[in-house]
């Protein structure tokens, strides 16, 4: 079984107990989050799809922590007039774990 859900504007494939990085979320750590935004609930062959959203689809999850993503190195450079710039990003992630999917 597997859900299609929307989490901070972003939309994920979710299984039961799988792990995943979303943008940051304003829970504590240790905490349970419940996404009611499933568009898509798949079980074997039977698929519902929502319009836009199935309705009575929820999606409980818990809050690991909160980390920073990989760094993302922004260079620029202007050709022959001396100018270059490094920078770099790390994004703040939340790390959750799928606990249930209930259809």
């Amino acid at each position: 079984m597997y859900a299609i859900v929307e989490i901070g504007g972003q939309q994920f494939k979710v299984v039961k107990n799988q792990k995943l990085f979303v943008n940051l979320l304003e829970q504590a750590e240790g905490a349970e989050l419940e996404m009611n935004k499933v568009l898509l609930l798949a079980d074997g062959e039977q698929i519902k799809v929502g319009t836009p959203l199935v309705d009575g689809a929820k999606v409980k999850a818990k809050v690991m922590g909160h980390v920073k993503a990989d760094k993302v190195l922004v260079f620029k450079k202007k050709r022959r007039k001396g100018y270059q710039k490094m920078n770099g990003h790390r994004q703040p992630m939340t790390q959750i774990q799928i606990e249930e999917i209930v259809a």
